[in-house]
């Protein structure tokens, strides 16, 4: 890894030293995990960098299941160092790739589900990334849907183009969605890669302790869409879940999760309705003992090294939200 492990858990010993606020506990959340460096996901780890990933959590943290630590939160009895692994959307290169070295490290995590992605489905975004991906000409004509005349000759055009489709529809309701990604998958005129959890695949990670989470049904911004809908996407994902799994599925991470943009009081309640027992937003910053069990923060690993990656940690641990 390049860094001592004791001069981390030694400094992480400190911070929990001086910690007046009960204990804090870094819940960190990954999506996909690819087998080589794409350019189209670059900020998506590949196995060898989430390895190291893995190897440093395991001999510098206290890496706990999500309910251990949210009970530690509740009694004050969190142990220095304390972080939760999850992962969201439901990829296959989860059970795949991550599996195995979660299994090797002895580390437990829990995996938020989408679950109409389940057995050959795809998300939203990805239809956009893989359908622009393999268009077959240089020049995409994207005006009808309200943008642009683009040129896709290079892969760094593109990329522009992905990011460019991705923010336009990212906060359409689901129906404008769909008819934007429908249109790029018959532009591309090429089938897309199955790149999500199976049936069977959930049930294995369950059977190998991993925690299945809640993350609705086709992944909308909940504010986007009428109560009806909201209420049924969070309650029927778990239900959904739970007979694939047979297990109990207790934990929901809301779609983007950003409060008061993605989600408000009222799916909050609802989340509460359907049986949760605590949910997960994308704020950055450790979660601590006064924060509401369905306002929990959450935040990605950007950081490409290990002394970055470890400072961060500490730094969120210490209450410093970088």
């Amino acid at each position: 890894m390049g860094l001592a492990p004791y001069l981390v858990r030694s400094f992480g010993d400190l911070v929990a030293s001086r910690d007046k606020s009960g204990g804090r506990v870094c819940i960190i959340n990954y999506h996909r995990i690819l087998s080589a460096p794409d350019p189209f996901f670059e900020s998506e780890p590949d196995v060898k960098t989430f390895r190291w990933h893995m190897e440093l959590l395991a001999n510098c943290f206290n890496v706990l299941p999500l309910d251990v630590a949210l009970k530690a939160l509740s009694s004050g009895d969190v142990p220095p160092r304390a972080v939760c692994i999850t992962f969201d959307d439901g990829y296959r290169s989860i059970h795949d790739f991550a599996l195995p070295i979660l299994r090797e490290f002895g580390l437990p995590a829990t995996v938020f589900v989408t679950t109409g992605t389940v057995d050959g489905g795809t998300m939203w975004n990805d239809t956009i990334t893989e359908a622009i991906r393999r268009f077959p000409g240089k020049q995409l004509d994207l005006r009808d849907i309200g943008l642009g005349q683009y040129s896709v000759a290079t892969v760094h055009e593109r990329k522009h183009v992905v990011g460019e489709v991705t923010r336009h529809s990212k906060y359409l309701c689901p129906q404008e969605r769909l008819s934007i990604t429908g249109k790029l998958e018959n532009l591309a005129n090429a089938p897309l890669p199955n790149v999500m959890l199976s049936r069977e695949m959930i049930f294995n990670l369950a059977q190998n302790g991993i925690e299945i989470g809640g993350h609705t049904i086709s992944h909308p911004i909940l504010t986007k869409v009428d109560n009806e809908q909201a209420r049924e996407e969070i309650r029927e994902g778990k239900q959904q879940l739970e007979a694939i799994t047979r297990k109990s599925v207790r934990f929901f991470a809301y779609p983007n999760g950003k409060p008061k943009v993605d989600f408000d009081h009222h799916h909050v309640q609802m989340v509460k309705d359907a049986g949760y027992s605590a949910a997960f937003t994308t704020v950055i910053g450790p979660a601590t003992a006064s924060h509401d069990r369905f306002h929990l923060p959450r935040s990605r690993p950007w950081d490409t090294n290990p002394l970055m990656f470890s400072s961060r940690l500490l730094a969120w641990l210490a209450g410093k939200a970088i």
